[in-house]
């Protein structure tokens, strides 16, 4: 079955490159337009997933990943059509030169062929995904997780339905239907026919495409990501700054696990900051330095350190200066995303430098980490590796380049 899906992913990616941006558009819009259409037919399959989730007790902040609502498939739809207002990178010339020979050497933005996509919860990644692997000129194959398989099936079907009445071939977007491990691993293994796979989930997720795929893989997702408050930081700010990033939405990969204070700071800003993510509903875990301070909170032990809660759980820690700060991120993070908040210039622009990171930020949240906020339209995933594509992946990411040599009868000598 993942071996006919692959073939006809491949021929699908063959047709779909040699289509214009205005047929690619066009595809992508009335993509949005059927979501709409079809709100009722995906919100019922979802309530199937809701419901399966909370009977298997799945923690509330991953609900909120799984569940949809009108507002989320209008904000799928608006996705879509902010892609399809994206410059098209296919056949773009990202530079020429001319040789003392008289060759012009050229580089050319090409589609990668077909992209792999195995996720978590997440059923707005099967629309997102689908859109930019179309803009770009790449077939998409997606295999989502069980706790989402009747969204991801239908959000599939809908979107297949609306290709059905344009140029772009229908198996350019395929859902994988089954939910079998075995599956995926068979999947994982069809270099022949995928160019890429690019896992969206939890550490173990990744951990097991990176292993087990054969096919070159982009690693997504894992966000153990810190905030540091330096001891001249605007406290006021700070607050509000944190309780953003930890709480608006903890099951995210972008949002807060950690928080860092500078030991200058902690006793006047600790008590405050841990309070107010008390009244969010978020457990404190901390440090010794941490306990003198707030003797309440519950011991951090070294795994919490490095580990992604995904929840309303963050861990505190005391340090003595910017170096200590450093050093602890770049030990313990996914190399993710990363803040610092502080007045100093030079402060800032040594964190940024340093730390080891995807996106480094200064006096801001970290939930900003994203494609649409970052002006790039849906996003694919989040690069946390150093080949190919970091930090937000959009659809000039899902290129690659090949030389084109023009000449005039020129022969090596």
């Amino acid at each position: 079955m993942i071996l006919e899906t692959c073939k006809k992913a491949k021929a699908a990616s063959v047709q779909l490159a040699k289509l214009s941006t205005e047929e690619k558009n066009l595809a992508i819009c009335k993509m949005a337009d059927a979501l709409e259409a079809n709100a009722d037919q995906i919100l019922a399959a979802n309530m199937k997933d809701a419901e399966a989730a909370k009977a298997r007790g799945l923690k509330a902040a991953l609900l909120d990943r799984l569940a949809l609502d009108n507002r989320k498939i209008a904000n799928m739809a608006g996705c879509l059509r902010e892609v399809a207002e994206l410059d098209d990178p296919v056949g773009e010339i990202v530079k020429i030169w001319t040789r003392p020979n008289g060759l012009m050497i050229g580089k050319m933005r090409v589609p990668l062929g077909v992209v792999g996509i195995i996720y978590e919860s997440r059923p707005d990644v099967t629309s997102d995904a689908s859109g930019i692997c179309i803009k770009s000129g790449n077939a998409v194959i997606l295999r989502g997780g069980s706790d989402a398989i009747n969204s991801n099936v239908a959000i599939g079907d809908v979107l297949r339905g609306a290709l059905a009445e344009t140029a772009v071939p229908v198996d350019a977007v395929q859902v994988v239907k089954s939910t079998d491990r075995k599956v995926a691993e068979e999947f994982m293994r069809m270099r022949k026919y995928v160019d890429v796979l690019i896992p969206r989930g939890g550490a173990d997720l990744i951990r097991t495409v990176v292993e087990k795929a054969s096919i070159p893989a982009i690693e997504t997702g894992t966000g153990n990501c810190h905030i540091y408050v330096e001891e001249d930081a605007n406290l006021d700010r700070a607050v509000p700054i944190v309780i953003n990033a930890k709480c608006q939405r903890p099951g995210t990969c972008n949002a807060a696990e950690k928080l860092l204070v500078h030991t200058n700071v902690a006793k006047q800003f600790l008590p405050v900051v841990i309070a107010e993510l008390r009244k969010n509903g978020v457990e404190v875990r901390g440090d010794e330095k941490t306990a003198a301070i707030v003797p309440d909170v519950k011991p951090a032990t070294e795994e919490d350190w490095y580990t992604e809660f995904l929840d309303y759980i963050i861990g505190v820690k005391v340090v003595e200066n910017l170096d200590e700060a450093i050093t602890h991120v770049n030990k313990y993070s996914t190399k993710h995303s990363e803040s610092i908040l502080t007045a100093s210039f030079d402060k800032a622009m040594r964190f940024i430098r340093e730390v080891d990171s995807a996106a480094v930020y200064w006096n801001a949240s970290t939930r900003f980490t994203d494609g649409n906020q970052f002006g790039l339209g849906a996003e694919i995933g989040i690069s946390t590796q150093k080949l190919h594509a970091r930090g937000p992946m959009s659809v000039q990411h899902l290129t690659t380049t090949k030389y084109f040599i023009l000449g005039s009868g020129q022969i090596r000598k």
